[in-house]
């Protein structure tokens, strides 16, 4: 196998794959992905899927999703059925004292040409029927959806590989040096030499900073889910905290918890999630749960992405970021466009690395 590239990116997850294709679409002069496991095993495998973009806050990092969003028809048009649907998202709230909460974020982002309603009881159940019919109101969107994880990451990486893509898995890296203007990337199978390097190591960004002296402060945190037995469709909108796939399995969960790399599923937190989706959707009464499980989301910090050039450092790039699946299209994109020219069409200069050391002095 060769073992000299032009980039290599370490993390196979839905990031990392998105910068791998559409990086290849661009440049042919040599790409390598390398995973410690095998795509699909880590976060990006354990996820609800959500193409989600109101209810985030600052009113910026609503607008950085929404561009996100607006790529999905594209790209799936270009690598393939990825089973995308805008199905538009509701989040209820119980309370009529919320109301006032729910109007402030509809303006901040109306501010910003991101289009959210603030639905009252009446229209919250005649858009979904099966909702709590307690809801006091709901905050609307019609630009956000969900996908299938293994679809998007499978056709990611088909599209890469068409384009000369290569990938290393189940190959975890164990040191990287920097030889002048080379980056040496040492791994259980192999050793690599590439002149452009990305971290794109979710979880783990933190682990792969530190062999290179550099502090990417990224933490885990793990969410749980519960998936239920096949049921004819009755969910018109993903709903924040639960959807409906394409098969009828329908996706609950979203609980945070502080558990570091432990992937397990706990009691307490599958009954407070069960008990969630009743609250919600309270016809889920009926329906087995046959399976749960649990994913580990990558954090900075500070809630928001981190990405580009990390500062000081030649050719060295960072993507890491929570909520992977909307904003791969997006990541993709603008990674290319700054590896190869030198600038984004998108700024992302709040996203920088550097924040973090300007908060610390």
């Amino acid at each position: 196998m060769n073992t000299n590239y032009e980039t290599i990116i370490i993390g196979g997850g839905v990031v990392g794959n998105s910068i791998a294709y559409h990086l290849s679409e661009r440049d042919k002069e040599g790409i390598l992905v390398i995973d410690k496991k095998f795509p699909m095993t880590g976060t990006s495998g354990s996820t609800q899927a959500w193409v989600w973009v109101h209810n985030k806050t600052p009113s910026t990092y609503a607008e950085f999703s929404m561009y996100s969003a607006e790529l999905y028809p594209y790209l799936q048009k270009k690598i393939g059925d990825v089973e995308y649907k805008r199905t538009g998202g509701l989040s209820p709230f119980f309370n009529e004292k919320d109301r006032d909460k729910a109007n402030r974020l509809a303006e901040e982002y109306r501010e910003i040409g991101i289009k959210i309603k603030v639905l009252s009881r009446e229209e919250v159940l005649e858009k979904e029927p099966s909702i709590n019919p307690n809801v006091t109101g709901a905050t609307y969107s019609s630009i956000d959806g969900n996908v299938n994880p293994f679809r998007l990451i499978d056709m990611y990486m088909r599209a890469a590989k068409k384009n000369g893509v290569e990938y290393s898995t189940y190959n975890p890296v164990t040191e990287i040096q920097k030889h002048n203007d080379k980056y040496v990337v040492v791994t259980e199978k192999e050793t690599y030499i590439c002149k452009k390097l990305i971290l794109a190591g979710g979880t783990w960004s933190r682990e792969l900073g530190e062999m290179l002296g550099i502090t990417i402060p990224v933490n885990q945190l793990r969410g749980q889910i519960l998936v239920s037995e096949p049921l004819k469709p009755f969910l018109n909108y993903t709903i924040s905290g639960l959807r409906q796939a394409n098969n009828g399995e329908v996706l609950i969960g979203y609980s945070m918890e502080q558990a570091g790399f432990n992937r397990a599923t706990t009691l307490d937190v599958i009954q407070e999630t069960a008990n969630m989706a009743l609250h919600y959707v309270p016809s889920l009464k009926k329906a087995k749960i046959v399976r749960a499980f649990s994913g580990i989301r990558a954090m900075p910090e500070d809630g928001h992405p981190i990405l580009g050039n990390v500062p000081g450092v030649d050719n060295l790039y960072v993507a890491a970021t929570h909520s992977g699946i909307t904003l791969s299209p997006l990541i993709g994109t603008l990674l290319t466009e700054l590896i190869l020219d030198g600038e984004t069409s998108i700024p992302i200069d709040r996203y920088s690395l550097s924040r973090f050391s300007e908060k610390r002095n």
